[in-house]
């Protein structure tokens, strides 16, 4: 297996069909079964990098993975009751924005599966304030940037994606256990998976990115996946059910995009965290297509023509 994805990756190298390639990861059960590493030009979401060689202790922007982190962050919380209850009403824990209590109806799942029904843009570049996330993450208070919003749609009826949600999501983390989202992940996630390093970054008003801003290596977000396949909890069976439609043969759950027999989290870049239920399989790619209008194809590629060819039943 490990020589068949290895040949088929160093054809789609070797094709210029793999650009910005920076790293894979597959893993069966407790094995790890193929791992590439590349070497090239690097950004971080705080700034260049330079040319990076990277290998299995290298961290890498997960991007907007970091919010399928933050939803499994939530149901650990959730455990501890430390956070509430999906059905909850979401303004009520963000009492001091009291100006905007008589918005009612949104609920905390809103938030989860990004159907809050708000106005949001992220549909321009990630350089510019004109992107919501970036406005928000350059505001005084993210909190009051989302919740402020205008509503333009019915709660729960339209997927709109928003890294305010994911924030909101990260809020109520913090408030309800006391302590900033990172050092919660470290302590509840992260040493339990024998995770040792990581870096999130933060936005001006100094609080965790949590739609972004976490870095891992492809090792340990592949550990995470193999969380996620094997805990069999309550919560990770709710947070991978589908609960609105975004597009053909693609649902949403609670900050996971669910296929046909797949889930997994997307970033920016072509970062992807991908696993495979039926097959006992965690894959992960990271890449430096960032911004780019194709910045999946990379991963996309890797997934279809490299890893999933080699899980194929043989004939």
């Amino acid at each position: 297996m490990p020589t068949d994805m290895e040949a088929a990756l160093a054809g789609i190298v070797r094709a210029g069909r793999a650009p910005g390639l920076h790293g894979v990861v597959v893993t069966r059960g407790e094995d790890l079964v193929f791992e590439h590493y590349g070497e090239g030009p690097d950004v971080a979401w705080s700034g260049p990098l330079g040319t990076v060689t990277f290998g299995p202790d290298t961290l890498h922007d997960l991007r907007s993975v970091t919010k399928s982190v933050v939803a499994l962050l939530y149901g650990l919380a959730l455990a501890r009751g430390h956070v509430p209850d999906p059905k909850a009403p979401l303004y009520a824990y963000f009492p001091e924005y009291r100006d905007l209590a008589g918005r009612t109806g949104l609920t905390v799942g809103h938030a989860l599966t990004m159907t809050l029904g708000l106005e949001w843009d992220e549909s321009v570049p990630y350089t510019s304030t004109a992107n919501s996330e970036i406005a928000m993450e350059t505001a005084p208070d993210r909190y009051r940037y989302v919740l402020e919003r205008p509503i333009v749609e019915d709660p729960g009826t339209t997927w709109r994606y928003c890294g305010g949600a994911s924030a909101l999501v990260g809020g109520l983390i913090a408030r309800g256990t006391g302590v900033p989202l990172e050092e919660f992940a470290r302590t509840a996630l992260f040493e339990p998976l024998g995770i040792k390093s990581f870096e999130w970054a933060r936005g001006d008003d100094g609080v965790a990115a949590a739609a972004s801003g976490l870095r891992l290596t492809p090792r340990d977000l592949a550990r995470i996946g193999r969380h996620v396949l094997e805990s069999g909890s309550p919560w990770v069976s709710r947070m991978l059910t589908p609960y609105v439609t975004i597009g053909e043969g693609l649902d949403y759950g609670y900050q996971w995009y669910l296929g046909p027999d797949w889930v997994g989290g997307f970033g920016n870049g072509g970062q992807r965290l991908y696993l495979r239920p039926d097959l006992g399989l965690v894959a992960v790619v990271t890449a430096g297509r960032y911004n780019l209008p194709d910045d999946h194809a990379t991963s996309v590629t890797v997934l279809d023509e490299v890893v999933l060819p080699a899980f194929a039943p043989r004939r």
